[in-house]
């Protein structure tokens, strides 16, 4: 429901939902599929049976929408004033990529880009992780050489997360890699330096997402 909702508010093109009768249980089921007959949205019900064979969870809420989200161009980005960006390298599990573009979002990024190897923005388990910020947040999609001349264009400053970099100054665009494998060695060759969040003695590493956040955190707080 939560996804519906936030699709709804967020002005998504919503061109059907298909619900159970288990909506209805609910005050929320009950007043969302109101507000989305209102607003001419075509809502078809079915039978439990049906929506189960339709529903990819386990425990679905009881309904389901086809959405024509907005579809964001690197022209769609504002980049005027001291504007912050984060840019995924590779991560490739899901709930990591939807978390990371909800904290992106959150926190004042004005968009996030999304290079190769990365999991599915648009994937269920990545929209779920999000909790809606895919509706709201632009997330643009680049090859690397794509991505690199778009930066050197707009004087992006590219800053690259890494174990062994310096501590976090405020800066533009925070570049977070697969957790594994790290950031591939062509992109760290054109960040400007690699920057790194000081742990506790015996701490090995962050969750990307966790990690992420702060780093944004610091850039859109500054020092």
């Amino acid at each position: 429901m939560r996804l519906v909702e936030e699709a709804h508010t967020a002005g998504a093109g919503i061109t059907g939902v298909v619900v159970a009768p288990e909506l209805a249980r609910t005050t929320r089921g009950t007043e969302l599929r109101a507000v989305l007959e209102r607003h001419a949205v075509p809502v078809q019900e079915v039978s439990a049976k049906v929506f189960a064979s339709l529903a990819d969870t386990d425990s679905p809420q009881g309904i389901i929408a086809v959405v024509e989200p907005r579809r964001w161009s690197a022209d769609d980005v504002p980049l005027e004033g001291a504007a912050m960006l984060l840019v995924i390298d590779g991560v490739q599990d899901p709930g990591n990529v939807g978390t990371l573009l909800r904290t992106a979002h959150a926190l004042g990024a004005r968009a996030t880009v999304v290079l190769r190897g990365t999991a599915d923005v648009w994937g269920p388990k990545t929209l779920r992780a999000a909790m809606g910020a895919t509706f709201r947040h632009p997330v643009i999609g680049f090859d690397d050489a794509g991505f690199i001349a778009w930066a050197r264009r707009h004087n992006v400053t590219l800053w690259a997360t890494a174990s062994d970099g310096e501590p976090l100054p405020r800066v533009l665009a925070v570049l977070v890699g697969n957790e594994g494998a790290g950031i591939r060695p062509h992109l760290n060759a054109v960040s400007a330096k690699r920057v790194a969040i000081p742990l506790a003695q015996g701490a090995e590493s962050l969750n990307v997402a966790v990690a992420a956040g702060i780093l944004l955190y610091e850039v859109s707080h500054g020092r």
